[in-house]
């Protein structure tokens, strides 16, 4: 209060009038994202007839229970929780896999010295421009020659090598003192102790927000599960939705559809709610 009574009442006012510029644009912004969600909540509660003849209604119906049962029963092949329960375990693998991995990567590329360690860094930086879709044939055939196809290791396996996290370890590896390694070093702790007891520790936000962007990229992987998959057992989620949707003149159950689709939106918006402070925190230390 003090500070505003020494400013000018036109800048006071100029503030206070883009201070509420401000709110009503991000207030716009966040409807127009959450309105297609609210309709196909609303498209879940209701009967087929009232979503396909118009005006849709923009409340939710009375079938709600009903709708969300059928749609946990359904599926093409196979029911709708063991695509969740497929989803969910691909999901985490690939999370803490690429955590795990790029964890590790980053403290031998910042605290071991060996010769070629900029290039291997750099080649590892590289892969950025090889996404999956580029090298997703010769990866089939090693997982194929593996013999992983139709398996968890298959999902999750070729999928946990990541740039990005090591990328950001690495720059977050950096900033730590080196005094902390000099003093380990004096006290006779060994690298995997200093690894464990220092870095992981002072890591922990870095992990959890990489954690909720690597899981919902996880949760959302449609063309590799699609690929290696020829058991319906092992459907995600996503390739459920997708298989619900009818061909030829068949016609859709939009109430079935719509309930799965907030089903598969539960998990991501679980982890992203319960890890949310140390998810800004985590990106908040990444940009310094």
């Amino acid at each position: 209060m003090r500070a505003l009574d020494t400013l000018p009442d036109g800048m006071v006012e100029k503030r206070g009038s883009s201070l509420w510029l401000s709110h009503l644009v991000m207030i716009a912004g966040v409807l127009v994202i959450f309105f297609p969600i609210w309709l196909a909540f609303v498209a879940s509660t209701v009967t087929q007839p009232e979503i396909v003849k118009p005006p849709m209604p923009l409340m939710p119906g009375d079938h709600f229970f009903e709708n969300y049962s059928r749609a946990l029963n359904a599926g093409v092949n196979v029911p709708v929780t063991t695509m969740l329960v497929n989803s969910l375990i691909m999901a985490i693998g690939i999370a803490l896999g690429k955590i795990a991995i790029s964890l590790i990567s980053a403290f031998a590329i910042v605290y071991f010295r060996f010769p070629g360690r900029t290039l291997f860094f750099w080649m590892i930086f590289l892969t950025l421009m090889l996404p999956v879709e580029v090298r997703i044939v010769p990866t089939y055939e090693v997982v194929a020659g593996f013999g992983m196809l139709n398996s968890y290791s298959g999902l999750i396996f070729p999928l946990i090598a990541s740039a990005t996290a090591t990328f950001l370890f690495r720059q977050f590896f950096m900033t730590i003192p080196d005094e902390l390694a000099e003093a380990a070093r004096v006290d006779g702790a060994r690298p995997l102790r200093f690894f464990f007891d220092i870095v992981l520790p002072m890591s922990r936000t870095n992990i959890a927000a990489l954690f909720v962007i690597l899981f919902i990229y996880g949760w959302n992987q449609y063309l590799w599960p699609l690929l290696i998959t020829t058991d319906p057992s092992m459907n995600t989620i996503v390739m459920g939705i997708k298989q619900m949707f009818p061909s030829g003149d068949d016609t859709a159950d939009w109430p079935v559809i719509m309930a799965t689709s907030i089903l598969a939106m539960i998990p991501p918006v679980i982890v992203v709610v319960s890890m949310q402070k140390l998810f800004l925190r985590g990106l908040l230390e990444s940009e310094k």
